[in-house]
């Protein structure tokens, strides 16, 4: 796949005011409200300091309205300053009149973080470039800006007025971190590396079917592992769980109609694992997948299977990875997610390690320098990886146009 849009190697950022959209949403501890993954924000400094010539104002979000998480970026731009080294002002305004005073009295080199922008009501609402291009974010940064670098691949499929609404009045250009993304998934959804391999997990069934749909219909996997919750609905599909499968819902009934229907149309491509570990009295206890029948307290994959995919995943050209085996927060449920990512990290295969809880998970093992790319995007990866049409890529595209 060929993008069509500009990067920082396009253009002169001397003395100019930048808008920088990253996306540095963290976990937060719920008592201390306390940062516990700073990836994020590390990830995308080499943007910034390629634009040590500039005036930078950075936006950014935090959560969302109504969480527990939605707060400020105050603390965000204290780590922020602590990995560049150098002052970073900040404002708990968005676009009011202390924000603009702020923007204008920027010098070169200097930086503004401005407040979660999801505190703007418009900045929740979802619309087409044009549409937001009339949102008073928009209009209000529009004039104090020379130009938008957009570096928020983990929010790249959401077309909202800080991500989207200035490429249609600003000159837009890709950051660092939105090129490293994009040359990474390109590379394992263009002609990758045989055998390529796909480890997908998580409880979001419904996020991971027109992946594997996807990648199935276009050649990009040889061969699909599968684990977490997404297991159960191919494990029924095949046959497996019938007590359980006679009790589900519509929306479980159809996820396991899709998954028939996969299974089906290419067979031999999905791989189940032939064991599991159950919580039984809060001990971990592993059943061959066999004898499953109407279980809901399937916690991680088993011994047997971690075997299973690891010689898989040893043999691969490309390993893709998003979501976890199994209920990874849980000690002695870990054990499938832990060791399929250090296999990961050991195999000789081009690798790449979705954004949330897997890379999270890489770092603190301390694998992530193993990998061939960890990815910040979650959502953003997961809808790349469908042939969705991210509307982050599309206004960049369409910014090249407008503005040459």
């Amino acid at each position: 796949m060929v993008y069509d849009f500009l990067t920082l190697e396009d253009v002169d950022v001397a003395g100019k005011t930048v808008f920088l959209r990253v996306d540095i949403n963290a976990p937060l501890d719920p008592a201390s409200k306390r940062i516990l993954d700073a990836s994020r924000i590390q990830a995308v400094t080499p943007t910034i300091r390629d634009l040590k010539e500039a005036k930078v104002v950075l936006g950014a979000h935090q959560s969302r309205p109504g969480r527990y998480d939605f707060t400020s970026l105050e603390l965000h731009a204290r780590v922020l300053q602590m990995y560049l080294e150098q002052e970073v002002k900040y404002t708990d305004d968005i676009i009011g009149k202390e924000a603009q005073r702020m923007i204008r009295e920027l010098q070169p080199g200097q930086i503004l973080v401005l407040n979660n922008v999801r505190m703007l009501d418009e900045e929740n609402k979802e619309a087409s470039m044009e549409k937001l291009a009339e949102t008073e974010f928009v209009k209000t940064l529009t004039p104090l800006a020379d130009l938008f670098v957009n570096d928020a691949f983990a929010a790249a499929h959401r077309s909202q007025p800080s991500l989207v609404g200035l490429c249609g009045t600003l000159p837009t250009v890709a950051g660092r971190l939105m090129e490293a993304e994009l040359k990474a998934l390109n590379r394992v959804l263009d002609n990758p590396a045989r055998p390529s391999v796909y480890l997908l997990g998580g409880a979001k069934v419904e996020d991971r079917i027109p992946v594997i749909s996807r990648v199935l219909r276009d050649d990009v996997a040889d061969t699909i592992l599968i684990g977490g919750l997404v297991r159960d609905s191919f494990h029924m599909a095949a046959g497996g769980m019938r007590k359980r499968f006679e009790n589900l819902d519509e929306d479980g009934l159809r996820q396991v109609e899709q998954a028939r229907a996969i299974m089906d149309k290419y067979p031999g491509k999905i791989t189940l694992p032939i064991d599991v570990a159950l919580d039984v009295n809060r001990e971990r206890v592993e059943v061959m997948a066999e004898r499953l029948t109407d279980e809901t307290n399937i916690y991680d994959i088993g011994l047997n299977a971690i075997a299973q995919f690891s010689h898989r995943i040893m043999n691969a050209g490309t390993v893709v990875a998003e979501g976890p085996m199994g209920m990874f927060e849980r000690r002695g449920f870990d054990i499938g997610t832990k060791e399929l990512l250090r296999c990961m990290a050991r195999c000789g295969g081009y690798t790449v390690v979705g954004g949330g809880h897997l890379g999270g998970l890489a770092s603190m093992l301390g694998i992530t320098g193993d990998m061939s790319h960890v990815s910040t995007g979650g959502g953003a990866m997961l809808s790349m990886l469908a042939g969705e049409v991210l509307p982050v890529i599309e206004g960049l595209e369409k910014s090249k146009q407008r503005f040459g």
